[in-house]
């Protein structure tokens, strides 16, 4: 599976650069299917990938925060006429790159989603080839600090962080500053230092291990 995923996110690059026709990009494909296998990839340099990474970085924007992948939206087990059986990987480089896809694609803008979810990839991803899926972590930063007249200091923080379970469900759960990455611009809290800092702050690592981040400040 390892392979797979490293051999479709590798073909990704190569492909998709050519599957961007006269239509609306969001039509075209299952934009959370090439976020996946985008995702997995790298990010590589292509228009559909550009675009993939464009919903991805849009959902964080406020209002609302929405989970970035979607996997739910990803129907990875739908099967397409083939000489043979195809994996789930195999399924999902089809429903993403595929110029003409079998499986229906709505032509009517998809309403927002909630910002929690219990709704999951449609196949088995709890192995170690979907580990990118669950290393995407969303924290909404909200925070202030200030020292009042009396010297005493006067903390606020709800930061909250977004996760993905075991099969792609995402949860928001109460956190703190002190869990938010270094990647993070958030000024140095110590002493007590006047801070007054909001942001949605995502950060993830591709099936090889790399690790990307994007913040959006608000």
């Amino acid at each position: 599976m390892n392979h797979k995923v490293r051999t479709a996110a590798a073909a990704a690059a190569i492909t998709v650069s050519s599957l961007v026709g006269s239509v609306e990009p969001a039509q075209a494909y299952q934009v959370d299917c090439a976020i996946l296998l985008c995702l997995a990839g790298g990010w590589p340099a292509s228009a559909p990938c550009a675009h993939a990474r464009a919903v991805f970085i849009r959902r964080i924007t406020p209002w609302p925060i929405e989970p970035p992948l979607q996997i739910w939206r990803c129907p990875m087990g739908a099967s397409f006429n083939a000489p043979a059986p195809l994996s789930p990987i195999d399924r999902l480089y089809d429903i993403a790159f595929q110029e003409a896809p079998q499986a229906s694609v709505p032509q009517a803008p998809l309403p927002l989603v909630q910002v929690q979810s219990d709704e999951q990839a449609d196949i088995d991803i709890s192995g170690d080839a979907f580990d990118f899926v669950r290393s995407i972590r969303v924290f909404h930063i909200q925070f202030s600090q200030r020292e009042n007249s009396e010297g005493d200091c006067n903390t606020y923080d709800a930061t909250r962080l977004g996760s993905y379970g075991v099969q792609g469900d995402y949860r928001w759960t109460r956190s703190s500053v002190a869990h938010v990455p270094p990647a993070s611009q958030l000024p140095d809290t110590g002493h007590c230092n006047w801070v007054s800092y909001r942001s949605v702050f995502v950060d993830w690592r591709d099936h090889e291990g790399n690790y990307g981040f994007e913040e959006v400040r608000y």
